[in-house]
C-alpha cells in the first residue's frame, strides 16, 4: 500500500502542472476541498502555489449526507457546493481554482457560474499522488487532442465496431464536443488532471445500436475489470436491454436498477482516449481507495462509452457508469479514427 504523505517530488509536480495553466505569482487562486478529500492532494497544492508565490485561500466544505440508494463514485459532479452563493462568489472572484473535491466539477451545476467571471479551474482527479505525478501533462497531446475535438465537430455520424460484437451508431452533427489534455490557460475553461479524452454529447435519440463489453474492458464506477461479456441494446440513447451470464452483467443491472431512474440507462457521453503515457493495466496496483479512474479513461484508443446524465439531452441523474473499451473501431463518417484500439493519422 502506497503512503499519502507530502513528497518534495509531488511539489515539484503539483507546481510544473500550475506553471503550464500559466500560474504566476500576479494571480490569485483557491483551493476548494471537502472533509473527505484526499488530504495529502489538498497539501501539496497549497505548497505548490506557494512556491510559486501565491497564498491561496481555501474553502473547505462539510461533505454532505449520503442520500443515494447506493454509494456515488466517479461522476465528475460533485455536490458539495449544494448551491451555496457564498461559496459560488468566492471561487468566481479568483483567477485560479485548484478542484480538490471526491467527485470534482467537471459536470457540477454551480461550474457554469464559477467560470461565468474568467475563473479557470483545474479538477485534480481524486488520485494517489503517484498517478498524477506518472501523468504530469505534456505540451504535445495539447494540439492533438485539440485536432480530435475539431473532427467531431465536423462529423455528423459516429459509427463504433468491435470484433466482440460492437455495432452503434451515434449522429453528433449537433452534439457538444469537447475534451482535456490536462492544462488550461484559457478564462473561464476547465480541465482535468490527468488528462487526454475527446468527447461528444449526443443530443437526445440519437444513439443506437449494441455495444460488447469484452473481457478486460472497465466498469470504473466498480474499478473492475470485466471478466464476462456484457452485451448493451441500446435504441434511442437508452439501453433497453443488458445480457450476459456473468457477475458482471448482474452487477451492471443492479447498481443501475437501484437508482430507480430509467435515464441512469440513458447515455451520458460518448469518445476515445488520447494519452500515450495512460495505461489501462494499472487499476490493480492501486488500492481501490487511491485511484478515481481517470487514467483508463484517457489511455490512448480506447472507446469510452458513458451512462446517466447529459445535459444537453435534458437529463440529469447521479447514476453514472465510465466504461472504457479497448479493441474498438471508431469512425467519423468514413474517417478511422481508432481501429482496433489503436489511434490513427495526425492523433496518433
Amino acid at each position: 500500500m502506497l503512503v499519502e504523505r507530502v513528497e518534495g517530488k509531488w511539489i515539484d509536480a503539483f507546481a510544473r502542472v500550475f506553471e503550464m495553466c500559466a500560474v504566476d505569482a500576479s494571480q490569485t487562486a483557491a483551493i476548494l476541498s471537502e472533509t473527505q478529500s484526499r488530504d495529502v492532494n489538498v497539501n501539496l497544492a497549497e505548497l505548490a502555489l506557494d512556491r510559486l508565490g501565491i497564498r491561496a485561500i481555501h474553502i473547505v466544505l462539510p461533505t454532505l449526507r449520503q442520500t443515494a440508494p447506493v454509494p456515488v463514485r466517479s461522476t465528475g459532479a460533485s455536490d458539495a457546493i449544494a448551491g451555496s452563493t457564498a461559496v459560488i462568489r468566492a471561487l468566481s472572484s479568483v483567477d485560479f481554482v485548484v478542484d480538490c473535491t471526491v467527485e470534482g466539477l467537471l459536470h457540477a451545476p454551480e461550474l457554469p457560474e464559477i467560470l461565468s467571471d474568467g475563473s479557470r479551474v483545474l479538477m485534480v482527479s481524486n488520485e494517489h499522488p503517484e498517478a498524477l505525478e506518472r501523468l504530469i501533462p505534456t505540451h504535445d497531446l495539447e494540439p492533438k487532442v485539440k485536432a480530435g475535438i475539431k473532427k467531431l465537430i465536423q462529423a455528423k455520424q459516429m459509427r463504433v465496431t468491435s470484433l466482440a460484437g460492437t455495432d452503434v451508431t451515434v449522429d453528433v452533427s449537433k452534439a457538444p464536443c469537447g475534451g482535456g489534455w490536462g492544462y488550461t490557460t484559457r478564462p473561464g475553461t476547465i480541465t482535468h488532471w490527468p488528462g487526454g479524452l475527446c468527447l461528444a454529447f449526443p443530443e437526445a435519440n440519437t444513439v443506437n445500436g449494441t455495444i460488447v463489453m469484452d473481457r478486460g474492458d472497465i466498469n470504473l464506477t466498480f474499478k473492475r475489470y470485466v471478466e464476462s461479456p456484457i452485451k448493451l441494446t441500446i435504441e434511442n440513447d437508452y439501453v433497453i436491454e443488458v445480457e450476459g451470464e456473468g457477475t458482471d452483467a448482474s452487477l451492471f443491472r443492479s447498481y443501475t436498477d437501484a437508482w430507480g431512474d430509467r435515464d441512469a440507462y440513458a447515455t451520458s457521453h460518448v469518445g476515445w482516449g488520447m494519452n500515450p503515457g495512460a495505461r489501462w493495466d494499472t487499476l490493480p496496483l492501486y488500492d481501490r481507495s487511491q485511484t478515481n479512474g481517470t487514467e483508463q479513461r484517457a489511455f490512448a484508443g480506447n472507446f469510452l462509452y458513458s451512462t446517466g446524465a447529459n445535459e444537453h439531452a435534458g437529463r440529469h441523474t447521479l447514476g453514472h457508469f465510465d466504461l472504457p473499451m479497448r479493441n474498438h473501431t471508431v469512425l467519423l463518417d468514413d474517417e478511422p479514427i481508432v481501429v482496433n484500439g489503436v489511434l490513427q493519422g495526425d492523433l496518433a
